[in-house]
């Protein structure tokens, strides 16, 4: 599966942070003293540093974008790059093009290298490839969509590399509307930038970045106007797009859409749920129920029936359903609308045995509907509501749903999340597709908060049962619990990665957590027994974790630093201060035992208890003969910290992290060796202080 998890603050766990198989998974932002510049001065003055090299300098990319005004479209890039270096070669030795041949062609008509000697090359067609997309191989029903490769042979540092790509658009499922984004490079990569873009005239205005205004306007066809822009590399620092105060996100330079959120909102749920029903044949509050009824046939209702048997509640019957989708079909890992949402019927999808996350809606819903109980779809990733409305920014589906008591928020194309439970990374609202729209009168209802509370309590526990040897070894048994949104973290990232993988899995778990030891003997729980805490095991061991020699030897307390978030920087003037973003109520436990060789004195720091009607800390250290032990307990009780009460949050995080830094004292008598002198002798008392 290719997911894209950014996990952004509040960033709240165990510090748990690694980077696995394109997945960025982190629990905190682990915190590190900063490197000290050496002190010594140098003789002469460093001379600065030279400015690096791209491995790949592109001269010239123009772009010629033409749309019609039934959303046919012909798109046209003419490229020139010059090849730097070695990894210049490997960026550019196979160019590859998304496509879904059902509405859409790529023609490739030009590939053509200038070597420096003044030689030249034509890449041939048979150079030139058409397949499925590598997530689709096993999938013949998503095989439309395609990736057109060129392979690139004999390219050499110095070369210079030309290419034209034709994209042309017809018969777009969501005709007769258009959309397109488009950012200019601020990265210093493109030497010169031409875009073109020609609109029929009066049908669609573009929203355009006042920072890059159109180089020209044409309007002498009274029928179209064409904008252009011509644009040389900055050398300035990276611009930020403006669109002043009415925008509350970033957008691209140039955005055009010709519809509006709610009408986007409701074709995209006809496509998913009403495809044989036409926006115009829907008149009422009564007609929705009756359409969809066209999705729920009798193989639908006897699955359904199979699934339900026995159960009462509807919690109970939407789990069984959710899990039959999570995890008995497989995910096909397009990107959200690779396929311009296509749906597929309930029964090819439950014969398939496999589905995108729009298809896996589709079945949920028709599993649901058999039933009696509903589903919604839901877009994330992007939460302008007065941004240009198009589909293209919304990065996954989920499935909205309610037993009559509680809302639940689902996503069945993670195989492995448990029922209720979705990336922290959803965001802070969710694009409702909904065909009801069509009969309100109002406007606004597609947008929602997305706030989605697991349905059990939120938790983290992590026990660790260490030895410390006389040769200062230190050996540990770690074990890991979860329950919540950073359970479906590591699920995922066991899940994703080969077993004979999962010592390396757990190697950069420890180094996360502050562990430099050589991991070994991993274990953890089944990724698909989702209603159980997910677990991980694993035997750490790292020699020479303390010196004997040293007197007195001091350690931390063998646990993961808790991660809180900052306080929010102050604000500019006139701005209003944010509140402190604490997420979903959470409870973490951490617990150590460390036993010492004989001969060892051991000394613990005071614990530390804080208490907050938004979050609790306490922590619990002891020294009793030779075990010493250590526990952190903290518990965050709201979302959120008023603004107002930034020096309160303040104070406690310097408990907690005043409390982190405290230190065990560990003192052990080394044995006589042969060649060892006491330190005083017999005849001659050691001196005395003066009072």
């Amino acid at each position: 599966m290719r997911l894209h998890l950014s996990f952004q603050p509040p960033l709240r766990a165990l510090a748990l942070s690694f980077l696995l198989a394109s997945v960025l998974l982190p629990f905190t932002q682990a915190q590190q003293a900063p490197q000290k510049p050496s002190e010594k001065p140098s003789a002469k003055p460093s001379p600065p540093p030279e400015k690096s090299e791209n491995p790949a300098q592109i001269e010239l990319l123009e772009t010629h974008y033409r749309f019609e005004a039934n959303s046919d479209s012909r798109k046209e890039v003419h490229t020139r790059v010059h090849i730097n270096n070695e990894l210049g070669v490997q960026q550019f030795a196979r160019l590859n093009f998304d496509y879904d041949r059902s509405f859409e062609s790529i023609e490739i008509p030009l590939v053509h290298i200038t070597h420096p000697s003044g030689g030249t090359a034509d890449i041939l067609p048979s150079a030139i490839t058409d397949n499925p997309n590598p997530a689709v191989v096993k999938a013949p029903a998503y095989q439309d969509v395609r990736v057109k490769s060129v392979r690139i042979l004999g390219l050499e540092p110095g070369d210079n590399l030309e290419y034209r790509v034709i994209s042309t658009t017809t018969h777009h499922p969501l005709a007769p509307d258009f959309w397109l984004d488009h950012s200019f490079d601020r990265s210093g990569i493109v030497s010169h930038e031409i875009f073109e873009l020609d609109l029929p005239a009066d049908h669609v205005q573009p929203r355009i970045n006042l920072a890059t205004p159109a180089t020209a306007i044409d309007r002498s066809d009274a029928a179209r106007t064409i904008y252009r822009w011509e644009r040389n590399s900055p050398h300035s620092p990276k611009e930020s797009p403006s669109f002043g105060k009415e925008s509350a996100e970033s957008e691209p330079d140039i955005v055009l859409s010709t519809t509006q959120w709610e009408v986007l909102s409701i074709r995209l749920d006809e496509r998913l749920t009403f495809a044989a029903n036409p926006l115009d044949r829907i008149g009422s509050y009564e007609e929705p129920d009756r359409l969809q009824a066209t999705r729920v046939t009798s193989q639908t209702t006897e699955k359904a029936l199979e699934l339900t048997k026995g159960l009462h509640t509807s919690k109970e019957k939407l789990e069984a359903i959710y899990d039959f989708v999570s995890q008995k079909i497989a995910t096909v890992d397009l990107p959200l609308g690779a396929t311009a949402f296509i749906s597929r019927s309930p029964d090819e999808i439950m014969a398939s045995g496999y589905a995108t996350s729009e298809d896996k809606f589709v079945l949920f819903s028709a599993l649901g509907a058999s039933v009696k109980l509903g589903g919604t779809a839901a877009l994330t990733g992007y939460c302008d509501s007065k941004g240009k409305a198009r589909p293209s920014v919304f990065k996954r589906l989920l499935i909205s749903t309610s037993d009559g008591r509680t809302n639940f928020w689902l996503d069945p194309a993670m195989e492995v999340a448990p029922f209720g439970v979705i990336p922290a990374s959803s965001g802070p609202c969710a694009f409702i597709l909904n065909r009801m729209f069509f009969v309100m009168n109002s406007t606004g209802h597609e947008w929602q908060k997305l706030r989605a509370n697991p349905p059990f309590p939120s938790t983290q526990r992590v026990l660790i049962d260490a030895t410390l040897g006389s040769d200062g070894t230190l050996k540990a048994k770690v074990h890991y619990s979860m329950r919540g949104q950073n359970e479906l973290v590591l699920r995922l990232a066991f899940h994703q990665t080969p077993k004979d993988k999962w010592k390396e899995l757990a190697q950069l778990l420890s180094i996360s957590d502050g562990f430099r030891g050589q991991v070994i003997n991993v274990t953890a729980s089944d990724p698909y027994a989702t209603k159980e805490p997910f677990t991980v095991d694993y035997e750490i061991t790292q020699p020479k974790f303390v010196d004997w020699s040293k007197k007195p030897v001091r350690i931390p307390a063998l646990l993961p630093q808790l991660g809180l978030p900052d306080p929010p920087a102050k604000p500019v003037a006139g701005a209003a201060a944010s509140p402190i973003e604490l997420g979903t109520p959470l409870e973490v436990e951490t617990h150590m035992t460390l036993h010492v060789p004989p001969g060892t004195t051991s000394t613990s720091p005071t614990g530390t208890s804080v208490q907050r009607d938004y979050a609790t800390f306490a922590s619990k250290y002891s020294a009793k003969g030779l075990t010493v032990t250590a526990s952190r307990h903290i518990n965050f009780l709201l979302r959120q910290v008023l603004a107002e009460r930034a020096a309160d949050y303040n104070a406690f995080l310097h408990a907690v992290q005043s409390d982190e830094a405290q230190l065990f004292t560990l003192d052990r008598e080394l044995p006589a060796t042969p060649d060892s002198k006491p330190a005083c002798s017999p005849a001659t008392p050691p001196p005395t202080s003066k009072p």
